[in-house]
């Protein structure tokens, strides 16, 4: 495939993993902060090849698998809304989001359960549902990091523009770097270089991560998907660890400039603030999230339906994966990885999650 087979091409990872190791004069541990990041190193086997000179610990980067339990249930709550004469609901969310467990099951099971939750392909398609059915309130499950923001602020302004007042978005977008900040003053922090996610910083730049390397003296480097993307990304990595430098570097050219999509990062800016958000696996994370700005209020959900009460979040006692998600952990290392926790029953968003680290392990990792 022509600019793919380039970047994953066995004699050239070859060299750059002999690189890596002949820059290493101790071991290193760098996370990686995107789960498509993870399967990279899983899949090519790059984990393995370098055990012993880098350990690569995981990050939240799949936005799937930080969307607070608080938020599923919240979205279950407005999906069985419609069984009461007032209030005739449609929870309209992504795929991927239906099968991760909130406190009492997933979106699949309140759907199973007779509540009313369509899977859409696009914050538009949602507001095309809305435009069909009058006389129903749409809400869309609006989740992802600054990726997808743009995209759900784009359906708000369509539907504005086109006088639609029966859509409302549930908000749960997230901002990757203060999660990164967040782990970095963690007591239990052992990250001492990041791979930045490369679709991320395409639409928000790098630039911003500069005050960050100065304020905690560590590499960032920002890293595509592709083995040889990664590769790069970890020989700059090591080169200044072991120079001792830090910096912000892009070993992502192709994707990536330093001030990243202005047009995606205005329409941000003009229907979203910045606000404090709960993350599964981390709490709340100060300035981790986005909720729509005082212009554009009265297309939230929770200001909508604000009769709805939060419910007591429940998670389950065996699962680890909020140390999965915080770099505390690796997969097999939870006890019910592999064995009560699967695929097929998952008990945690990260093995449910086509990006989530547990799914990773369990497809590729080879003990």
């Amino acid at each position: 495939m022509k600019y793919l087979d380039e970047y994953r091409d066995p004699a050239s990872a070859k060299k750059l993993v002999e690189a890596i190791r002949r820059q290493v004069t101790r071991p290193w541990t760098l996370m990686e902060v995107c789960g498509g990041q993870t399967h990279g190193l899983l899949r090519n086997g790059i984990e393995a090849e370098l055990q012993g000179t880098v350990e690569l610990i995981h990050g939240p980067g799949c936005p799937v698998c930080v969307t607070a339990m608080e938020s599923i249930d919240f979205a279950q709550q407005l999906a069985m809304l419609h069984t009461t004469s007032t209030n005739n609901v449609v929870l309209a969310s992504f795929g991927d989001m239906m099968r991760v467990p909130g406190s009492h099951g997933s979106l699949l099971d309140t759907k199973a359960n007779g509540g009313n939750v369509k899977t859409v392909y696009s914050p538009l398609d949602a507001v095309e549902l809305a435009k069909r059915h009058p006389e129903k309130q749409v809400v869309f499950f609006a989740v992802g990091f600054e990726t997808t923001a743009p995209a759900t602020a784009l359906a708000v302004k369509q539907a504005a523009n086109d006088g639609i007042h029966n859509f409302s978005l549930l908000v749960s977008h997230v901002r990757v770097q203060p999660a990164m900040e967040a782990l970095l003053q963690s007591p239990h922090n052992r990250v001492q270089a990041f791979l930045a996610a490369g679709h991320v910083c395409a639409v928000m730049g790098y630039e911003s991560y500069e005050p960050m390397v100065e304020r905690y003296r560590l590499p960032i480097v920002v890293t595509g998907f592709e083995p040889l993307d990664l590769l790069e990304g970890i020989l700059n990595c090591v080169r200044q660890l072991e120079q001792g430098e830090a910096r912000v570097d892009n070993a992502y050219s192709r994707g990536v400039s330093r001030q990243g999509n202005q047009a995606a990062q205005d329409i941000v800016r003009e229907v979203y603030e910045v606000c404090d958000r709960p993350w599964r696996g981390f709490g709340i994370v100060t300035n981790g999230g986005l909720q729509l700005n005082q212009d554009w209020r009265h297309f939230d959900a929770r200001s909508r339906f604000d009769f709805i009460r939060s419910l007591p979040v429940i998670e389950p006692a065996e699962c680890e994966s909020a140390h999965v998600l915080a770099g505390r952990i690796k997969p097999p290392e939870c006890a019910a990885f592999g064995k009560a926790c699967t695929p097929d029953a998952p008990m945690g968003a990260p093995m449910v999650s086509s990006e989530g680290a547990c799914a990773a392990y369990y497809k590729w990792h080879t003990p």
